[in-house]
This record gives structure tokens, sequence and C-alpha cells, in this order.
């Protein structure tokens, strides 16, 4: 049976409606995405999130908690849980058993940019772009570890060629060849509300990609992880491509994962404000899990403890520690366990019975999405530990304001002139100036002021900064 015949005999004849009048290069593009699709999947999709509707049942909040977490401490240099941790983390690094993932299939079309969202410029004084950020810190772990610290990155069926071509214009940013490993994330394809799959024009369906929880079938379909099997990977430090202030590789964070037998780590952020958009970390029926900003109670987002601080105050910052192992038993053939699919009603342009593109003014079809972060009640001893958010977390989404290239290059000059403070150098009064540091002249606070005592540098304050 042909793809043509399959489809049909799964109520889905409208996909090959108008191949008789195809030209061959579009029978091979559509045949090339009917391939891409797992019809009992999607029957079974359908059936629960279309017309069952499940994603959309009420669930009863309450008995929510907060999760609790591993606060952070007013001094890691002297608090003996948080260095026996990055002594932990350390050890792994050195011994080569963690590897760096980027999910990285966006494009920049919110900041009205035109390219892979990785290729966006970010810095202050240099513009480097976030994949370079990346690539510099990756390089100073391998250097500081002596370790390979293969870089795992996922691209987007939109973005991939692009992504590559832009690695290979610039030598990997000094990666060695074969430690940057590229491979695409799975797409699903878009559904009517009665299940018929839409087609966006005569010769290709309304496919988008299937969230960031598809990162891990992506991995497994990519060989990925049999990759990292057989180099002896057991950590993926995971990070998504938009938040240049990230540590691709943290080792007390690595080490509390280890410290606590967790196969799936997450850091935290005190929310700034109730309605802060950042999924909750909590507990309801003892299972550990993240309650969507947009899912969760206006009463809980607001209820306060009695010192006045947020009582779900733990926000998801999509940062992660993943045991490889268990990471692969959720994507396992045969698994007794997998990330739930999640529907989003959308827009979605398609081809009328007459071959005419329509553009609809209201929700017309559902797409389907995974989240990385539903893997959390399966995993054993799940952890959140704290961070900051200039340690962290100043991700570049919007063209203006709130989380912009604007505010994302001001959080990186006052995260650098907190290492001239404690480095002792003085910046004069009324300098408003960029100031940059690359990370491979120091990727840490801590660097940064060893990095200073071996090799400081002369400063004009008259112009902008860059320590390189």
């Amino acid at each position: 049976m042909d793809k043509k015949q399959l489809f049909e005999s799964r109520g889905q004849e409208q996909v090959f409606r108008f191949w008789d009048g195809l030209s061959e290069e579009e029978r091979a593009n559509l045949e090339s995405q009917a391939a891409e699709i797992d019809l009992d999947e999607l029957d079974n999709l359908v059936a629960t999130l279309v017309k069952g509707d499940n994603d959309h049942a009420g669930v009863d909040f309450s008995a929510l908690e907060p999760a609790p977490y591993v606060s952070l401490p007013e001094n890691v240099d002297t608090d003996a849980e948080w260095q026996e941790a990055k002594k932990l983390g350390e050890e792994a690094l050195k011994a080569g058993k963690v590897a760096a993932f980027t999910v990285a299939g966006g494009q920049g079309t919110r900041l009205g940019y035109d390219g892979p969202k990785g290729t966006y410029p970010v810095t202050p004084v240099k513009n480097k772009t976030l994949f370079q950020v990346f690539a510099e810190k990756i390089q100073a772990a391998r250097v500081r570890y002596a370790c390979k610290l293969p870089w795992f990155i996922m691209t987007s069926d939109i973005n991939h060629t692009a992504t590559v071509a832009f690695f290979q214009e610039n030598d990997n940013f000094g990666l060695d060849d074969g430690s940057v490993v590229f491979f695409r994330q799975g797409r699903m394809p878009a559904v009517d509300h009665d299940g018929k799959i839409i087609l966006e024009s005569k010769g290709s369906i309304a496919m988008s990609p299937d969230g960031h929880g598809g990162a891990l079938r992506a991995l497994d379909r990519s060989g990925s992880f049999q990759a990292m099997a057989d180099d002896g990977i057991e950590i993926l430090s995971y990070f998504q491509v938009d938040n240049p202030l990230v540590q691709p590789v943290d080792p007390y964070f690595i080490g509390f994962h280890l410290k606590s037998g967790s196969t799936l780590s997450s850091k935290m952020l005190p929310k700034a404000y109730e309605k802060e958009k950042l999924g909750h970390f909590c507990v309801l029926n003892g299972v550990s899990q993240v309650v969507e900003y947009s899912d969760m109670p206006d009463e809980l987002c607001a209820k306060r403890d009695p010192d006045g601080q947020l009582s779900f105050r733990a926000g998801s910052i999509a940062i992660h520690v993943i045991d490889v192992n268990f990471a692969r038993s959720l994507v396992a053939p045969g698994s007794s366990v997998s990330l739930p699919f999640h529907r989003a009603d959308k827009k979605i342009p398609f081809v009328d019975e007459s071959g005419e593109v329509q553009k609809p003014d209201t929700p017309n079809g559902i797409k389907f999405e995974m989240f990385v972060f539903d893997s959390i009640p399966f995993a054993s001893n799940p952890i959140v530990i704290e961070t900051t958010r200039l340690n962290d977390f100043s991700p570049v989404k919007n063209a203006e304001g709130v989380d912009s290239p604007e505010s994302c290059k001001a959080d990186q000059i006052k995260l650098f002139r907190e290492w001239f403070a404690a480095a002792g150098i003085e910046i004069p009064e009324g300098y408003d100036k960029a100031i940059e540091v690359s990370a491979l002249y120091a990727d840490t606070k801590d660097a940064f002021l060893e990095a200073w005592k071996l090799q400081p540098q002369e400063l004009d304050f008259s112009d902008e900064i860059y320590i390189g």
C-alpha cells in the first residue's frame, strides 16, 4: 500500500486531494512530509485532545503545594553543601560524562530578525551572537576541566540549513570539528476540529515543531543518544537558545543532581511578581511537576507566606540537568511512560477544496506539542536549585521592553560591573558606556577574579570596554 492509499484508508484522503495536478517536486515533498506522520499516534491524539479534549479538562489544584528547592546561600564559597556539590560536578566534567544541549529551533521573527534566533547579535560591545556566546562559554569549560564536553544543538526544519552554514562560516567558533552535533526537531501535522490533517498548499501539509519536549524524541531518532552512550556521556545540560546569561555547564548544579540521585534536576528563580510569565514548580498529590503560568489559578499566584514572599515563587526558567538513561527511557519503544502531547488552538492558513489559500481570522486548527518539563513527574528524586537572574537568566524574546535585546544587554553590563567591583576595579562616576567580558577571558566571577590577578588589562574609560 503506497502513502496515498494508506492515508485514504485512515480517513485522511484530503492530504492527497490535489495529487494528480502536482509536479514531481511537489509530489516528492508531500510524500516526504507524509512519511513523518505516525498515523496511529495521530489517531490517538485526535481521540483524546481533539474530540475528547482531555488537555483542557479541569485540574483540581486544591492539594497543590509549592515544590521544595535548594536555596542559594549568601556565600557559596563558605557553604559546605554547595562546595561538596561543586566538587562532584567538577569531577563529572573532568571525567567527560557531561554534554551541553541547546534547543535552537526558533527563528528571530518576534525580534524583527530574519534568521535563526541563535545567529542574533546580543552582546553589548562586540555584538556577538547567541551561538558565539555559548561556544565561548563551552570552550572555556573545556579548557578549565580538560574535557571534551560535546555540544548537541537541536535545530528545526526551517532553520537547520542556515544554522549549520552559520557555524561553518565561523569555523565552529574555534570548537573542534565533530564536537558540535546538529540534528533536527521532529514535526507534527496540524489538524482541523474534526481531526483532519490540514494542507497549507496543494502540495504541502501544515507541519509544525513538536515542542521542546520533542527534543528527547529527536535525540533518539537522530542517533544522538546512542552516540552519547558510546562516548560515555551520562548527563545532559539542557538550555534554550534565547538566554545568553545561562551557564551551559554549572558544576554546582550538576553536583546537586548527582548528590541527590536525581534523574532530572531544574533551576529556579524566585518570581519577581505574581503574574511573571514563568511556570511554577509544584507538588500535587506527592508528584513533582511544573504548572504553567497560564494554568495557575489567580488566588494561588497571589498567595503569600507569613513573611510576605510569594508561596508559589519557584519559577521555571527552562534550565535542566537530565540523566541520559532516563531521557532514553521516555522515548524507548514499548516504554510504559512517555511525555504527553498538549493541544494549541491556532489560526492556520489552509487550502480549501477549490485549491484557494484561506487565512482564517479565528483559530481553525490544532497543533500538538510536548514540553520537556512534563518529564519531571516521571523522574526519580527530581530536585530544584535556586539561581539568580544575573548568573543564569536574561532571555531575548521580545523586540522591546521586558526580555528584549535592550534589557538583556543592560543585564550583561550589570553583571560585568559586579565582576569589576569584586576585583576592586573602580569605574568612574557617571561612566555610562557598555562593558563586555569575553567568556574566553572569564565566564564566571571567580574566573574573572583569577584572570585579572594573572592578566590585568589597561582600561580606557573614555570609550566602551571590551576584555577578551
